[in-house]
């Protein structure tokens, strides 16, 4: 859980994600159209993707992607983004990790 951690550390939006995943694509075009910058790691493309997608799962992310952390805090998936995004919870969310400024 270390190199996770570390990797969301000090960090608004952080986005676990890979280029093949439809899924991962969707729920970052949604967070950026509120105006934020997630911080985005393509697991695919990491050379250590594998070992923090063991990381991923062992924090409870099933599937392993997209994980998206708000605030330093595990959110979830596409399935708990999009509930949230769905509530009107999102947009307060990303407000309170400043992430945007509306």
């Amino acid at each position: 859980m270390a190199m996770v951690r570390a990797l969301v550390n000090e960090r608004s939006v952080v986005i676990f994600s890979k280029n093949s995943c439809c899924m991962c694509y969707t729920i970052k075009t949604l967070i950026r159209s509120f105006g934020a910058n997630p911080t985005v790691y393509e697991l695919d493309e990491n050379p250590k993707g594998q070992q923090i997608e063991m990381e991923l799962k062992g924090l409870g992310c099933k599937p392993s992607v997209p994980a998206v952390f708000i605030g330093q805090e595990l959110i979830g998936g596409a399935n708990e983004i999009m509930t949230l995004h769905m509530k009107g919870q999102l947009v307060p969310l990303l407000l309170r990790a400043n992430a945007i400024w509306v």
